[in-house]
C-alpha cells in the first residue's frame, strides 16, 4: 500500500504546478511571495510519473494576469496555473514564454548602458529550448543560469 500525505486544499488562489526542480525558490523570490501574508505551500522536489523531480506552489488569494504568467515562464516554461475558487479549479492555462522581456531582469553585461542610463531593461528571446535572452542594449546574449548566478 503507498502512503499519501495530504495537503491542505485552498478556497481561492493559484497552484503552479510542474515547475523544474529547484526553481520553486526562486519563483518565491522573484515574486516577492515570501513578503506577503496569504498562506503558501511549497512542494519541492516532488516525484512525477516519469520519475522526474518538480517543484510545485500554491499561494492563497493572488491570481496571476497575463504579464506575471510571462514572466513565470523565465523560470518554469512548461508551468501550468490552475486558478481556484470555492476549492475547485475554474481555470487552468499553461504558461507562454514571450518573445521579449522588459523591466524584469538586470543585463549581467556589467558594462551595459542599462546600467547608467535611466532606461528599462529589455531582453529578447534568441533561443526557446535552453533559454537564451538577448539584451536590446549591449546586443549581448545570456543564457537563463547567468541571472541566477547574480542573486
Amino acid at each position: 500500500m503507498q502512503k499519501k500525505l495530504q495537503v491542505e486544499a485552498i478556497e481561492q488562489g493559484s497552484v503552479i504546478d510542474h515547475i523544474p526542480a529547484h526553481q520553486g525558490v526562486k519563483i518565491l523570490k522573484f515574486f516577492k511571495f515570501t513578503q506577503t501574508n496569504e498562506k503558501i505551500t511549497i512542494g519541492l522536489n516532488l516525484a512525477t510519473k516519469s520519475g522526474e523531480s518538480k517543484d510545485l506552489i500554491k499561494i492563497e488569494n493572488t491570481f496571476f494576469n497575463d504579464k506575471q504568467a510571462n514572466q513565470l515562464a523565465l523560470f518554469a516554461p512548461n508551468a501550468t496555473i490552475n486558478q481556484i475558487k470555492d476549492f475547485k479549479v475554474v481555470n487552468k492555462f499553461k504558461v507562454q514564454l514571450p518573445s521579449s522581456f522588459i523591466d524584469v531582469l538586470s543585463c549581467p553585461n556589467s558594462n551595459c548602458i542599462s546600467h547608467n542610463e535611466p532606461v528599462q531593461s529589455r531582453f529578447y528571446v534568441k533561443q526557446k529550448k535552453t533559454l537564451k535572452l538577448k539584451c536590446h542594449y549591449c546586443e549581448k546574449s545570456f543564457n537563463r543560469a547567468t541571472f541566477d548566478e547574480l542573486d
